[in-house]
């Protein structure tokens, strides 16, 4: 599928789905709980959905009532597969699953698509190691397929967590271990993600201590139990909005959002504001009103996945943009420093790229093909693009928004956006 998209403002109101993050965390602790739980409001994507069936292969059993969903859990005590595990293109239900493999006493195989096989998974495995299991990437590159037999034994382990999902995956499953569980972790990224995992933790009445997010004691023998649990809207998803109505002309309001919640990317209203933006929280939802933005610099260490449409920001903002800090963006679907320095190039953009970063100055983009390379934040940030550039753009690949948010094109339509999906 490719994205059609002509110059465009943004007018009108939306709601912004719920939580791809929350919501995998949500199925990953009703499968290890005992009993059955609801998950109000989850995201329907490609990436939940592939969680849901790889916890399926553990024993998990799900229902989909059409506005919730319900999954038996397996009381601790995950079954072996009977086949591969596949979790398509979804790197943080391969991370998860990692982890709730090494509570089954027998060889589980876990494996992807070919975006998932260039990410590298060795740091979560090499913590497993030291606590009892066997975990292995089977092409001896640190990437997927990985071969886990547990099972989990608790003890001291160090992860190096550039990737947060490495650290959350042991948080949830070393509660399930026998024994206590010791954990360094060392170059943490994406903090507000592990704060989330800790969230779901203290939800469930885990018992654990941490100091700084750097140090964390897990008791052994623990229970997860069956709950009750509404998704809140996702910032990752609606940050693509929030840049896009913060460019002249546009006028939106965003409901759905919840700014007590721990997800990251919420940082990216006081980055816009700090831009000079005109975005307010009303009891409605956040309106946000366009206007003439100013560059600045933005460290994006806690919110990696805003590195595309803040990108996009830049090329309008006056003067010169920096993004910063957030070299883990290059580990992602794609590298995406290099691959948004590379299209935004195409569209006209004045981009440098930098080890941990971009510079961008302000650019006028003119309408062309561009490429998602399959990977969803891409292809949103290059249709966000799309509508400021003179002319008419293509995206292509653009299919690749139903991974996370498959809604993206047709409320891009709701706001009045001139899009065609071919």
């Amino acid at each position: 599928m490719n994205i059609i998209i002509n110059q465009s403002t943004l007018n009108g109101t939306i709601t912004i789905p719920g939580s791809k993050s929350h919501t995998i965390r949500a199925v990953v602790i009703a499968t290890l709980a005992e009993g059955i739980s609801q998950i109000d409001a989850p995201l329907v994507s490609g990436d939940t959905l592939s969680c849901v069936h790889g916890c399926q292969a553990f024993g998990a059993k799900f229902v989909d009532t059409g506005t919730e969903w319900r999954i038996e859990g397996i009381g601790g005590k995950p079954t072996l597969p009977a086949d591969i595990v596949d979790v398509g293109n979804s790197g943080t239900s391969m991370n998860f699953l990692i982890g709730l493999a090494s509570l089954v006493n027998g060889f589980t195989i876990l494996t992807g698509d070919p975006q998932i096989k260039r990410r590298p998974v060795q740091p979560l495995l090499t913590a497993l190691q030291k606590l009892g299991v066997e975990a292995h990437s089977a092409p001896q590159n640190g990437c997927p397929p990985v071969v886990i037999k547990g099972t989990l034994k608790g003890g001291y382990s160090e992860v190096k967590s550039k990737i947060s999902q490495y650290l959350s995956s042991l948080l949830v499953n070393c509660p399930l271990s026998p024994t206590d569980t010791e954990i360094k972790a060392i170059d943490l990224g994406e903090k507000p993600y592990v704060q989330m995992t800790l969230s779901w933790l203290d939800k469930q009445k885990i018992s654990y201590q941490q100091e700084n997010l750097t140090h964390f004691w897990v008791k052994g023998s623990q229970h997860y139990q069956a709950f009750h649990q509404r998704i809140p809207a996702d910032f990752s998803s609606a940050t693509f909005f929030i840049c896009a109505a913060a460019m002249p002309g546009c006028n939106i309001m965003l409901q759905g959002l919840d700014f007590d919640d721990t997800q990251g990317d919420k940082g990216v209203v006081d980055l816009l504001r700090h831009m000079g933006a005109d975005i307010q929280l009303t009891d409605e939802g956040l309106h946000i009103r366009g206007c003439q933005l100013k560059g600045a610099e933005l460290d994006l260490a806690d919110m990696p996945d805003a590195l595309p449409a803040l990108a996009v920001v830049g090329c309008l903002a006056q003067g010169k943009t920096t993004i910063r800090n957030v070299a883990h963006a290059r580990l992602k679907e794609t590298d995406r420093i290099a691959t948004m320095r590379h299209e935004l190039t195409l569209l006209g953009a004045t981009v440098e790229e930098l080890e941990d970063g971009l510079i961008i100055r302000q650019s006028n983009l003119k309408g062309t093909t561009v490429d998602s390379h399959h990977d969803h934040r891409l292809a949103m940030a290059l249709a966000m693009a799309g509508l400021v550039a003179k002319g008419s753009s293509r995206v292509l690949n653009a299919e690749a928004v139903g991974v996370t948010f498959p809604e993206f094109p047709d409320l891009l339509a709701r706001l009045g956006a001139s899009i065609e999906l071919k």
